[in-house]
């Protein structure tokens, strides 16, 4: 069983010398890009908000070399399977795995920039599905290692920006800017609150001696994920509409108070109105959050978690009943101090801050429960907070 992030590496690596043979050992390099967990801030991204991400210890890596021709040779080390083409036809393949490399390129080229070809094999850790966005650090890692091959000139909020654009472009998949930003920027130990109107962020300490971060994935992704997530924008959307009759400078839910929702609670409707309490409400309690983290208080900060998932499952109505019986199963548990669902809803993960002494029996204390009520044997990550997407130095 493959353990540290280093094992994983050197296995890609292996595999790259299996499948290219070892001519290139002398140019090959190793990079790689960490998947993201969001501690608060929950769908604040579409509504110019907060959010508060961090890097973990799930990574992708690539294992890359430049080639002499205009061929790009990809192979997914985890999948066995490879897939080729030239740099001057970028044409969508009918398998989906490459088209976040076909983006990056197409973005590169897009910017005027040149590279040559090159071959890579990739795979990682990073539970595909479980919210950890694996696709994000998939694209941030390629950019980052072709930025460094071919001596491209480009920062890291442009490799953030671009692997974005790859994404909503040519995989076309309408994501924030969120998941490539925590890939690219992550810092050991550290969460980072992003402005998603300015794009500033900050970081602010997450000391990992005591706890640890433990994912409960509940295996199941309900249908209504992605109409719903257009029915929330276009809700937000009403409740500024109104909002802004009352105050001009109200542009998003962003600008928004919970006294001014209150205020015009009636004319909004009752669904309508419980987006806008719950946003403005969340938007808040990331920063309220950060206080806390500064103060070296975790504790209350797990309770600010627990607000946002009661504030998600009854106000914003995105949580699901498997979601809601693992953070209820969490409720009377001394060792956790909070716990939330995580991501847009509907499935996924929960996120779970534990007390390190006692992760073994609530991992255990966790599978039982859902195995008995669900059928399903719960699969639970634990995780670390480490750094963003860098070259990794291989013996």
């Amino acid at each position: 069983m493959l353990t540290t992030e280093t094992d994983i590496a050197e296995g890609i690596q292996d595999k790259y010398f299996l499948k290219f043979g070892t001519a290139t050992r002398e140019t090959v390099r190793v990079f790689r890009s960490p998947g993201r967990i969001n501690l608060i801030g929950e769908h604040t991204d579409y509504n110019n908000g907060f959010v508060l991400p961090a890097a973990v210890d799930k990574a992708v890596y690539f294992v890359i070399a430049p080639r002499e021709d205009d061929q790009v040779i990809l192979y997914a080390a985890d999948l066995d399977q490879t897939y080729s083409f030239s740099l001057d036809d970028l044409s969508k393949p009918e398998k989906s795995w490459p088209h976040y490399q076909l983006g990056i390129v197409e973005q590169i080229q897009k910017k005027g920039l040149k590279i040559g070809g090159f071959q890579a094999a990739f795979g990682g850790n990073v539970p595909v599905g479980a919210g950890l966005s694996s696709s994000a650090a998939l694209e941030c890692c390629l950019l980052f290692a072709l930025n460094e091959m071919y001596g491209l000139n480009l920062d890291r909020f442009s490799i953030v920006k671009m692997s974005q654009k790859a994404e909503n472009e040519y995989v076309g998949v309408q994501c924030g800017i969120m998941d490539q930003f925590a890939s690219a920027f992550g810092k050991e130990e550290s969460v980072m609150r992003l402005d998603c109107r300015s794009l500033e962020y900050e970081y602010f300490p997450f000391p990992m001696n005591d706890y640890l971060i433990v994912l409960c994935d509940t295996m199941v992704k309900h249908s209504l994920a992605s109409s719903e997530y257009n029915t929330r924008r276009q809700e937000c959307e009403k409740a500024t509409a109104i909002l802004q009759q009352y105050d001009p400078k109200v542009l998003s839910l962003r600008d928004a108070t919970p006294a001014l929702v209150e205020t015009h609670k009636d004319e909004m409707g009752d669904v309508v109105y419980r987006r806008a309490k719950f946003m403005t409400e969340e938007i808040q309690r990331v920063q309220d959050a950060c206080d806390l983290l500064v103060q070296g208080n975790l504790p209350d900060f797990g309770q600010k978690m627990y607000a946002t998932h009661f504030g998600l499952q009854n106000e914003y109505e995105v949580s699901c009943p498997e979601l809601d019986f693992l953070v209820a199963e969490t409720l009377d548990d001394d060792s956790v101090l909070g716990a939330r669902m995580m991501g847009g809803g509907f499935g996924g993960c929960t996120i779970n801050l534990v007390k390190k002494d006692a992760v073994d029996a609530f991992e255990a204390k966790m599978k039982e429960a859902y195995l008995e009520k669900y059928k399903i044997d719960l699969p639970c990550y634990r995780v670390k907070i480490t750094d963003g997407t860098e070259e990794v130095a291989l013996a």
